[in-house]
């Protein structure tokens, strides 16, 4: 897949983020990286033989203050060549992404991986299990 065509399968993956939430996601890049860094490894605890499909880097909404502006933006990253690695099929690809996406926004929210997981499976739940 092209990084053009991936940068879409991003977009329309944040865009199925509920508006509620979008609304509120300030000062915030949503970037698309080939791969994750050996910097963005380490900062993500990846163990080694693993990778990163997604990282949020940032100051959590529910640890700002109202003395946290003029701060470089938060960054969410996800990464293409894992993406498609993983992916069975275009359409686990395009799941992928968005639950990744989403996995990420919900770090910005401020839950830690554990209440990551467990809205996730929740999540999955709601949507029939895929």
């Amino acid at each position: 897949m092209s990084p053009d065509e991936f940068d879409r399968l991003v977009g329309a993956a944040y865009a199925r983020i509920p508006a509620r939430f979008r609304k509120r996601m300030k000062n915030i890049a949503l970037l698309v990286e080939p791969e994750p860094s050996a910097h963005q490894l380490a900062r993500g605890h990846v163990p080694r033989g693993s990778t990163l499909l997604g990282l949020y880097e940032g100051r959590p909404l529910t640890a700002r203050s109202v003395f946290d502006s003029f701060t470089l933006p938060d960054r969410i990253t996800i990464f293409q060549g894992p993406h498609e690695r993983l992916a069975r099929d275009p359409e686990h690809l395009v799941r992928l992404v968005e639950d990744t996406v989403w996995h990420e926004v919900a770090h910005y929210f401020g839950l830690d991986e554990a209440r990551v997981r467990a809205a996730e499976r929740r999540r999955r739940g709601r949507d029939g299990g895929t």
